[in-house]
């Protein structure tokens, strides 16, 4: 997963250190000396993640992070500071200015890549969430704007499972304070009867169980569709790192080490449940009022209005994040003879079965819409070359491999696609530009004789090149 990274450090050998490791992990690395260069980087590059030095002369990293986090434009950026400062109090209130995690010096190099890989993952699902919201209040279906830090942080739904009784009655005296309403548990059977009688607002997990493992607990958590997306922080030992890091990249999203520090794990808590109220609110201002304004009505897909309008954004975040994106044009081969020959009905039926196996091989943040008729278009932002063809041909695959059963007394009915695409770059682009370059591309494909994918500069690709096993999900 490509990001960029803003080391923030005003001594040079700290940046080239951190530098160098986050180079070998293929990210691509930003550096600042100062505060407000810092801000700057921030305002001009639109960094995936900020790695934040607290003791710097002039403006320290506390007030950098206060500063990133009050500004609606940055606020969703995750901070991690990083420092030798081992006073709780000063992790807390690191924490409580917005920072999502702190880290202390020397640094684990395990924990750090683990944590950069898992906030990365979160800001590209909310960086997702805050285009389509903007494109709703583009289209004036809404007009409400928040913050993570305006978010209130009480009166949550709070699972623990924990199975040591002093540990329990700490961890709940703790979060008594914010009015929570707390559950608890003692191993994992009895955490999944609560999760299926209750919605949670951020789940607990001691790693630590005694006969269990709490981090297959985590795993299984992170699998399960209704609490996927719930807040899950870890509590284990500093022994533990290695499984914690496990954690972290199976899907968790925080983790406090023991001995629980009752004010470091306030706000932990605070910041998670803020986050996840911050991403809730999001996707419900989208929601609201979308069916017949931006939706197409038989495939429940996003309409040529809805589109034009997303495509324009995100072609406007690309410029500004330095990021490229793929756009794919697909058509349903010789159609009409489908209508003809099976009915109306039959061709509507097969619409949405071509929509929802398109869905269903793309990643949740990816778009696609229905552009009229036959054709739709796909959208696959912050995607590699050959990952985005890959795609395409998985795609056809997804089509032209198994019939389409459209209720017919004939029985299930043969359909390929054809598809174009191109790779947009960062520079100036209009929507009409690059659909009609794609459009381009589909024709290729048709005139190549159909069921197949065409892509500018490089035409037709050969399906034995990308024919690999792979999920359906992209990572």
């Amino acid at each position: 997963m490509s990001a960029r990274v803003l080391v923030v450090d005003d001594i040079l050998p700290n940046v080239k250190l951190l530098e160098a490791k986050l180079t070998s992990e293929y990210y691509e690395v930003l550096t600042a000396m100062n505060g407000e260069e810092a801000l700057r980087k921030v305002a001009e590059e639109s960094p995936d993640i900020v790695l934040l030095d607290v003791m710097m002369p002039g403006m320290d990293g506390f007030e950098v992070c206060t500063r990133i986090k009050q500004n609606a434009e940055s606020a969703h950026i995750p901070v991690v500071m990083v420092t030798a400062l081992t006073d709780v109090q000063d992790k807390v209130r690191g924490l409580e200015s917005g920072a999502d995690d702190f880290l202390s010096k020397p640094i684990n190099d395990t924990a750090l890549m683990a944590r950069v890989r898992s906030l990365v993952r979160l800001k590209m699902s909310t960086d997702e969430w805050r285009v389509r919201e903007n494109t709703a209040n583009q289209l004036g279906v809404v007009d409400e704007s928040s913050n993570v830090m305006t978010e209130s942080s009480e009166h949550a739904n709070v699972l623990i499972v924990e199975d040591k009784d002093f540990e329990l009655r700490k961890i709940e005296e703790t979060l008594r304070a914010d009015k929570h309403n707390m559950l608890n548990a003692e191993n994992g059977a009895e955490a999944m009867e609560r999760i299926a009688s209750q919605d949670f607002d951020l789940i607990i997990v001691s790693l630590n169980l005694e006969g269990e493992d709490g981090l297959r607990l985590c795993s299984h958590l992170k699998s399960n569709e209704k609490t996927r997306s719930v807040p899950l922080v870890m509590i284990a030992g500093e022994e533990d790192m290695d499984r914690i890091a496990h954690g972290l990249e199976i899907g968790a999203h925080d983790y406090i080490l023991r001995p629980v520090e009752r004010s470091e794990l306030l706000a932990r808590a605070r910041t998670q449940i803020r986050r996840k109220r911050f991403q809730e609110r999001l996707r419900a201002s989208f929601d609201v009022s979308l069916s017949m304004a931006l939706m197409d009505s038989l495939t429940g897909l996003y309409n040529r209005r809805y589109l034009e309008v997303h495509l324009d954004k995100l072609l406007n975040k690309n410029q500004e994040s330095k990021k490229s994106l793929a756009v794919m044009m697909l058509d349903i081969d010789h159609f009409k003879p489908v209508n003809d020959t099976y009915g109306h009905k039959a061709g509507d039926e097969a619409l949405k079965i071509f929509a929802e196996r398109i869905k269903d091989n793309l990643r949740s943040f990816d778009l696609v819409a229905r552009l009229g008729g036959e054709e739709f278009v796909v959208i696959l932002p912050d995607v590699s070359e050959r990952r985005t063809y890959m795609v395409a041909e998985r795609l056809r695959r997804a089509i032209a491999d198994v019939p389409f059963d459209v209720g017919h007394e004939d029985g299930p009915i043969k359909i390929s696609t054809s598809i174009g695409g191109t790779i947009i770059d960062f520079e100036d682009h209009t929507v009409q530009e690059v659909l009609e370059r794609a459009d381009k591309c589909l024709y290729q494909a048709k005139e190549e004789g159909r069921d197949c994918v065409v892509f500018e500069d490089l035409g037709k690709l050969n399906p034995d090149d990308y024919e690999i096993s792979e999920r359906k999900t992209m990572d």
